[in-house]
């Protein structure tokens, strides 16, 4: 999770070169909400060849993935401090990671599976949470 204090055109060209060093390739398409900064953050960051697409429904891949971070702060009413969001999207990260099934791409792992799995991890938290 990137996270910055304002949604401008410094914090926009910051995620697509995070983005871009993390997978180690520039993409064909990038899809937005349509925010005014993105348009010249893809363009100065990514290249000119890059088709910039907005809609609200075909990022929701990504809005998916944010949907548990999104629950959690507003039932906490919000951060009133950067870093106290930022410590929180960290271990939240952290913790999901650790809770997460690894397959490889479209492995089919059962339910009864994934359950016993996620069990395991949840109990191997527990024993690290109350030792400490």
């Amino acid at each position: 999770t990137m996270l910055s204090e304002h949604r401008d055109m410094a914090a926009a060209k910051a995620f697509f070169r995070s983005a871009k060093s993390a997978t180690g390739t520039t993409p064909d398409r990038v899809t937005t909400d349509g925010h005014g900064s993105y348009p010249r953050a893809i363009r100065s960051t990514l290249g000119q060849d890059v088709k910039h697409r907005t809609s609200a429904f075909k990022n929701n891949r990504l809005e998916q993935d944010h949907r548990g971070i999104k629950g959690r702060i507003r039932c906490m009413r919000g951060f009133k401090e950067f870093g106290a969001a930022e410590r929180f999207c960290r271990g939240y990260d952290e913790l999901r990671a650790f809770l997460r099934l690894r397959t490889r791409h479209n492995q089919h792992v059962s339910a009864s599976r994934r359950r016993l799995l996620h069990l395991r991890r949840a109990n191997v938290l527990l024993a690290i949470l109350q030792a400490a």
